[in-house]
């Protein structure tokens, strides 16, 4: 993630900049001139946003005077590998197109060194989810090339195929890949080792923290009864800002959306004051980031099934809290998700941010009232400007289901029982 304030008197030349790498609203053309989204190979999904905040008056309730904080484009990219080399790799391909882009930003000057200036003003997550870890962009192209080969060959042999057994049919299932793949038309590249400094630092990680958090158990044990004072004492006067979204901002947001199976979602906006939501809000997301590393990596976060990837990043010396997320449907089966299976979960970050609806106990209520619940998440919703997705017409379930497909395929040792269940995956 890149973030840069936008100079004085570019927004609206920013905006037809932005504009051009569009078919039309939501749907950006991968292979526009200016930012040839395609031709990065690890690239999974990226977004130009605004962050423009809507709701920074909402601060006034608390008493205080509300911050003018500077509309500042960001870029946002969920690529394979490290993102260092891959801002080179932007760099390299489309260097005119970027300073084109962020040549209306603060700070930029033409003749500048652009991928020190890019990494200048990089933002790294607090909190960040991969639906699948280490399932990278070719891997899903291939996948679904595969499960569309043998989908096609089924169609147009199923004639002699029904006169088959289960174990005859993926026998033939398999020569037919082992032709396509020696002929050039399939291919099924093995997956990459993972890098040892990165299975060193994550297991270092995966030890780390449980390790840290028993050596504070006493003090926390200690402090608890005092924090759950200080959380009541709050949780029961924090103003709720949930009017009804202002109906143009709505209209706005509904024209990006919907296009595809798969849509974004960005969301800005402010942290509770004080000392101790900005701490109870970095404890949680720290402990949501280590879960989203560790736990719920292999397809869901926690009973969600339908994200592919998301992430935190604190703004402003964390007064600011933007979210954004690539999910599958629309946004109110999203929402509808969430609340019904884990508002607790929203509620633990959320209900940190200013006029979230009312919680108890950071866990309880909140995101449960629905329509309030609702209000606040559009009134803090961002129109992204440009939105780009590597593997439109494809949920995260499709991803999972071709991944099987291909594991069936090089499978060599599967029961009738497994290969009747694998072939109903076609």
């Amino acid at each position: 993630m890149v973030v840069a304030p936008i100079a004085a008197g570019k927004e609206a030349e920013l905006r037809a900049t932005l504009e051009r790498m569009n078919f039309r609203p939501g749907v950006v053309d991968p292979n526009n001139e200016l930012l040839p989204f395609a031709s990065l190979g690890r690239l999974h999904f990226a977004r130009f946003v605004i962050l423009d905040d809507r709701t920074a008056e909402d601060i006034a309730a608390y008493g205080l005077t509300p911050h003018d904080w500077p509309k500042s484009l960001a870029f946002l990219g969920d690529c394979d590998g490290p993102a260092e080399s891959f801002l080179a790799e932007w760099v390299a391909v489309a260097e005119n197109g970027l300073r084109k882009v962020f040549s209306h930003c603060q700070g930029f000057e033409q003749g500048a060194d652009l991928l020190p200036w890019l990494k200048e003003r990089s933002k790294a997550p607090a909190a960040n989810y991969v639906n699948w870890i280490g399932r990278t962009v070719r891997q899903v192209r291939e996948e679904c090339a595969l499960r569309d080969a043998l989908v096609g060959f089924i169609e147009r042999h199923g004639s002699t195929l029904v006169t088959l057994d289960s174990r005859q049919v993926l026998y033939v299932l398999q020569r037919f890949v082992r032709a396509e793949t020696d002929a050039g038309r399939l291919t099924l590249t093995p997956p990459e080792p993972t890098p040892l400094t990165w299975r060193v630092g994550n297991g270092l990680h995966l030890v780390g923290v449980p390790l840290l958090l028993l050596l504070l158990m006493p003090l926390l044990i200690i402090y608890l009864p005092f924090f759950a004072y200080q959380l009541r004492r709050r949780e029961k006067s924090d103003p709720e800002i949930t009017p009804r979204p202002a109906a143009d901002h709505v209209r706005k947001l509904a024209d990006l959306e919907d296009h595809d199976v798969t849509n974004q979602f960005s969301a800005l906006g402010a942290v509770k004051p004080g000392l101790f939501r900005r701490w109870t809000v970095t404890f949680f997301i720290w402990g949501l980031n280590y879960g989203a590393r560790h736990i719920f990596n292999h397809g869901y976060l926690t009973r969600v099934k339908t994200i592919h990837f998301a992430r935190w990043v604190f703004l402003d010396n964390k007064r600011r809290l933007l979210f954004a997320s690539n999910y599958d449907g629309s946004l109110e089966s999203y929402m509808d998700d969430f609340i019904n299976k884990v508002a607790w979960g929203l509620n633990l970050v959320f209900s940190n941010g200013v006029g979230y609806p009312r919680s108890r106990w950071l866990i309880l209520d909140g995101a449960k009232d629905e329509q309030k619940f609702k209000n606040f998440i559009r009134r803090h919703e961002l129109a992204t400007e440009v939105w780009y997705n590597a593997h439109p017409g494809l949920t995260a379930f499709d991803l999972e289901r071709n991944t099987q497909i291909r594991q069936g395929i090089e499978s060599v040792a599967m029961n009738d029982d497994e290969i009747r269940a694998w072939l109903r995956l076609l």
